[in-house]
């Protein structure tokens, strides 16, 4: 075989190497985007911030100081830095869900 059909060869094989991995890539960008979207959090993510805790229950500072102090939600305290346990969190909402049919105590 002469060396210009080898690297014709070779520049056909990363070529379509090349395409691969582009369509490969794109394909991964779109399911971490559907991921996102849906509101998928990565494993391994075990604690979370006071800030992210906030944005995600959609309360404010003085209301999740409430909750700390009434002991309605647990937390952690490294320095100045408050951490909350994801599983924790998930725990007190499902042990606070009102069911579809249940009446509920106006406060």
């Amino acid at each position: 075989m002469d060396r210009d059909k080898l690297k014709g060869t070779e520049a056909d094989q990363l070529s379509v190497l090349k395409n691969y991995l582009d369509a490969f890539r794109q394909q991964l960008i779109n399911e971490v985007k559907t991921l996102l979207k849906q509101g998928y959090v990565p494993i391994g993510k075990k604690w979370i911030k006071s800030s992210e805790l906030k944005e995600e229950l959609d309360i404010g500072h003085g209301k999740l100081q409430t909750m700390r102090n009434s002991r309605i939600i647990s937390f952690t305290r490294v320095g100045g830095t408050i951490f909350y346990d994801r599983q924790d969190i998930e725990n007190m909402m499902e042990q606070n869900k009102i069911l579809k049919n249940e009446k509920t105590n106006k406060r």
